[in-house]
């Protein structure tokens, strides 16, 4: 083999990489799954796409071995590959916020009109845990919270909060969490909590990036 062609079929290979995973829908399904496996039906409902795109978009994934799938009765559950998926989508992620001034100015407008632009970033969260002085909400649906979360964290879908304020146990700062820097969830509970007198600031990052530096979390279910 000369080296040209060594060369020509690397990047070639490594250029295939980056097309699957080139489309909005297919870099929100990574982000999604970095929250545990899912199926083809609850992808197609997060995304707000037919059920018949989801699935091509996810044979493109997996056609690049990206995603893996798990037949369960009759249904097929999708997940990342490995954890080097996710590092990719990361760094990706947060290269565009560094040096896509269009992210960064769409995140800022974005939060700034729900009062959410306070945010904490892991390492001051966990000066706050240390402190004893915070109360973590995580506002995701109930199935991406027990197939893992940070410890000590609450469970309040986000769709639930309205309803659940009351009972919930304030008396310390709040931080809350979701997806990662993307998911509007947070800045949604921020809103609401601040409509409701009660000082809250999301976390900069998501879950996949507490696990991903190697910090302690909890699960209280098995994912499939």
């Amino acid at each position: 083999m000369q080296k040209q062609e060594f060369k020509t079929r690397i990047y070639t290979e490594l250029a295939s990489l980056a097309k699957a995973m080139a489309h909005p829908f297919r870099l929100q399904i990574i982000d999604l799954l970095a929250q545990g496996s899912r199926t083809v039906e609850e992808i197609s409902d997060q995304l707000a796409i037919s059920i018949a795109n989801t699935s091509q978009h996810l044979q493109v994934l997996k056609g690049a071995n990206l995603v893996s799938l798990h037949k369960e009765g009759h249904y097929a559950h999708y997940r990342l590959a490995n954890q080097q998926v996710y590092t990719a989508w990361q760094s990706l992620r947060d290269l565009g916020i560094d040096r896509m001034a269009q992210i960064e100015r769409t995140l800022r407008e974005f939060r700034e009109e729900r009062n959410s632009f306070h945010s904490v970033s892991i390492d001051e969260l966990l000066q706050k845990i240390d402190q004893d002085n915070v109360l973590i909400l995580d506002v995701r649906p109930e199935k991406e919270y027990k197939a893992g979360h940070i410890p000590q964290a609450l469970s309040v879908p986000i769709d639930q909060l309205a309803q659940r304020i009351v009972d919930l146990p304030f008396g310390k700062e709040v931080v809350v969490y979701c997806r990662g820097p993307f998911c509007v969830f947070a800045d949604e509970a921020v809103e609401v909590l601040q409509q409701h007198r009660i000082m809250a600031s999301r976390l900069e990052e998501g879950f996949p990036d507490w696990a991903a530096l190697g910090f302690p979390f909890q699960k209280t279910m098995q994912t499939t």
